[in-house]
C-alpha cells in the first residue's frame, strides 16, 4: 500500500509559503524534518486557514472607514491608561513604554494593534485547534514567521524621515516584535509568548506581501494549513506532551478550560 502524502508545499510569491498537511498528525514530521534549523521563526495558530493575520484593534475599526484609525488608537489607549488606576494590584510597576500598555491590555481582553505569538509550533497547533467551532474553511491553520527586515528602499526611507515612528499617533511601518519586561503576565511566560506589532490597517500577511514583493528564494513567512477532522485526537496528543489549558493558563481560567475539556473529549 503507497503511503500517503503527508503534505503539498506551494511555491513562494512574495516571501509567503504555504503547506497544506494531509492530517494534524503530520505536523510533528514536518517541524522535525523542515523546521528544526530555523530556531528564528515563531508560532501562531488560527481556528480558520481563512483568516488574515489581523489584530483585534483592527477588527474593531472595520467599519471606520474614512477616520483615523491612528488618532482613534491613541485615545483607545490613553482611555485604558486612565481606567486601569488602581486596578493593578499594590505597588505595580510603572509603565512607560506603550507597546508594554498594550501587552497589558492584550491579555485582560483589550482590543489592540498586537499579534499573540509562540515560539512553540505545538503551543500554537493547541490553539488552532482548542475551540470547537468547526472553521468555514474545514481547515485550520498555523503560521510561522522569521525576522523581517526592511528590505524596501521606499520603506527604508520613510522610516529615516520619520522621527517618532514607533508612537501610537505617528505612522507605524515597520513589522517589530517584542517580548514585554512586566512581570503581570504568567500566562505569556507559559505560553513562551512574545508580539508583533505593525501598521493599523494592514495584516502582517499583507504587509509581508508588500515589503518582500517578488521574493520568491525564501519563505519569511509560513502558513501551514491543516485538514479539521480529528481535532480530539490532536487535542489528546498535545494534552500527552503536557500542553493545555492548565500549563497554558496557570489561573483559575486555565483550570475552568481544562476541566471543561475533559467533559468534551472523551478520555482527555
Amino acid at each position: 500500500m503507497a503511503r500517503p502524502q503527508r503534505w503539498e508545499v506551494s511555491s513562494i510569491n512574495d516571501g509567503v509559503m504555504e503547506v497544506k498537511l494531509s492530517s494534524w498528525k503530520y505536523f510533528h514530521d514536518y517541524v522535525v524534518q523542515e523546521m528544526l534549523r530555523f530556531s528564528h521563526y515563531i508560532w501562531r495558530g488560527q481556528r480558520d486557514s481563512a483568516w488574515a493575520l489581523e489584530s483585534s484593534l483592527d477588527r474593531l475599526m472595520r467599519d471606520k472607514k474614512g477616520a483615523n484609525k491612528n488618532s482613534i488608537a491613541k485615545a483607545h489607549l490613553a482611555k485604558f491608561k486612565m481606567a486601569a488606576r488602581g486596578r493593578r494590584g499594590a505597588n505595580p510597576d510603572k509603565i512607560v513604554d506603550d507597546n508594554e500598555w498594550w501587552a497589558l491590555g492584550q491579555h485582560q481582553g483589550l482590543a489592540t494593534p498586537l499579534l499573540d505569538w509562540t515560539e512553540s509550533p505545538f503551543v500554537a497547533l493547541y490553539f488552532a485547534f482548542e475551540k470547537s467551532d468547526a472553521p468555514i474553511s474545514k481547515r485550520r491553520s498555523v503560521w510561522s514567521l522569521g525576522n523581517v527586515t526592511t528590505k524596501n528602499n521606499a520603506l527604508k526611507s520613510a522610516l529615516a524621515e520619520a522621527q517618532n515612528n514607533k508612537l501610537v499617533g505617528e505612522s507605524y511601518l515597520t513589522l517589530d516584535r517584542f517580548r514585554p519586561t512586566l512581570d503581570e503576565n504568567a500566562r505569556l511566560v507559559a505560553q513562551a509568548g512574545l508580539f508583533t506589532r505593525g501598521p493599523l490597517g494592514v495584516t502582517v500577511d499583507d504587509w509581508v506581501k508588500t515589503y518582500y514583493a517578488d521574493q520568491n528564494d525564501g519563505a519569511m513567512l509560513l502558513k501551514i494549513t491543516i485538514p479539521d477532522d480529528g481535532r480530539h485526537d490532536c487535542l489528546k496528543t498535545l494534552n500527552k506532551m503536557n500542553i493545555n489549558h492548565l500549563t497554558l493558563f496557570p489561573d483559575i481560567y486555565g483550570t475552568t478550560q481544562h476541566c471543561n475539556k475533559a467533559i468534551e473529549i472523551n478520555k482527555y
